[in-house]
């Protein structure tokens, strides 16, 4: 929670000036090709994140080979993710030839995002610490970066790549980090029938993480496309602000989520954990949405320049997407401790699919705003209605509605 703290002050901070230095037009540049190449990165991840913790908690002798097999598995999708971005937006963008260098630069961090299989073993042993220890040094540096690049008045370019640097020294310190704990890396071991094992568990997660960046990214890349860069600037600006506060509900259920697998075999214990998280995230996401809308003018108008006023509407509506965020990241565990994780890719297609549409039809007539209706209302079928619609899922459905209730959220049965 402390390395999020502060990378949500520095990181907003330097984010805002990078933002009022850029523009909108070029800040929306930039942030067609994060929020794009962002589509492509569930090829990397391949949904093993909460597979692989959950099977190191289960079985550490063969803690090596799933770790190798992970990482074999994660360099070979971040290749696939590499080329496929590059030659996708060849064809949606034939004649924008800094969307090409832009998505091209950012693309190759995905490489790098596989060594966060380093970080998956960290969890398994509650050991968060040391990936807070070792991306912060990669964070602060490029953010001084990022300062002395807006100093010395450099390209936007250049502001891609120091993203890139981010994740390779956030990668080599992950690697420093498990060393220190006497690991070597060397002795990792890639079995190929754990890996099929591995891909045929993680593949619904894959694809619900990749519908779950159409729906929270696709709205900036559809602006790009249809209202042009100024219009994904405005919202970049707005999101940038609201999604900061994301790091919350993954910060707790990554370190909640073994206890909760573990008590798995006493319902009561176990249901009561996760009522409890629940109520956690429905009370945190409320209150942070409610000041954030009420102060949204307020907000933009100090953090950035005039031309970025028409963010203040969109943010005053993209915040509320965070309650359904924090409730959606809090029932992962129940997902996977239940061996439902279909269920979970049809909801998140589901959301997708509503954001697409929506988009489609509110972006032409509300410009950015309409995004952020669309993004609020696919996160709330997504992460929440979603459940009450199969008897599967209708106990979590449930739970969530309690946790909304006032007699829930503070602490009373």
């Amino acid at each position: 929670m402390a390395d999020r703290v502060l990378r949500m002050g520095v990181g907003l901070f330097v984010g805002v000036w990078v933002a009022r230095y850029l523009g909108p037009a070029q800040f929306g540049s930039l942030n067609f090709a994060l929020s794009y190449v962002a589509l492509f990165a569930s090829l990397t991840t391949l949904g093993l994140d909460g597979i692989v913790v959950r099977d190191i908690v289960r079985d550490s002798r063969n803690t090596l080979e799933i770790l190798g097999s992970t990482l074999t598995l994660r360099l070979a999708g971040s290749l696939l993710a590499l080329l496929a971005s590059i030659t996708i937006v060849k064809l949606i963008e034939p004649h924008d030839h800094m969307a090409l260098i832009l998505v091209s630069i950012v693309a190759t961090g995905l490489v790098f995002q596989a060594f966060d299989t380093i970080d998956s073993y960290f969890q398994s042993q509650v050991q968060s610490k040391l990936t807070v220890w070792a991306k912060n040094v990669a964070f602060l540096v490029i953010a001084a970066l990022r300062i002395l690049l807006i100093h010395k008045k450099a390209p936007v370019w250049t502001f891609a790549a120091a993203g890139v640097a981010e994740l390779a020294l956030g990668a080599i310190g992950l690697a420093v980090a498990y060393s220190m704990m006497g690991r070597n890396l060397l002795k990792w071991r890639t079995n190929w029938q754990l890996s099929m094992s591995l891909l045929k568990q993680g593949w619904p997660l894959m694809l619900s993480g990749m519908a779950i960046m159409i729906y929270v990214r696709i709205d900036t890349v559809m602006l790009k496309v249809m209202q042009g860069d100024a219009a994904a600037g405005l919202y970049a600006a707005a999101t940038r602000i609201s999604e900061v506060w994301y790091f919350v509900p993954a910060a707790i259920v990554s370190s909640v989520s073994p206890a909760i697998m573990r008590s798995k075999s006493n319902p009561l214990l176990y249901y009561h954990r996760l009522r409890s998280l629940f109520s956690v995230m429905t009370l945190t996401s409320v209150t942070i949405g409610s000041c954030i809308a009420l102060a949204s003018h307020w907000i933009v108008e100090h953090l950035y320049s005039s031309a970025y006023a028409s963010a203040a509407p969109v943010l005053a509506v993209h915040i509320w997407a965070s309650v359904f965020v924090f409730l959606g990241v809090a029932q992962s565990p129940w997902d996977i401790s239940e061996n439902l994780l279909r269920l979970s890719l049809y909801r998140t297609v589901a959301g997708a699919i509503v954001n697409i549409l929506l988009n489609l039809y509110l972006i032409p007539h509300y410009s950015a705003l309409g995004a952020a209706f669309a993004t609020v209302v696919s996160y709330a079928i997504s992460a929440f209605f979603g459940n009450a619609f199969d008897a599967r899922t209708r106990p979590i459905f449930l739970l969530q509605l309690k946790s909304i209730l006032p007699k829930y959220i503070f602490g009373t049965s």
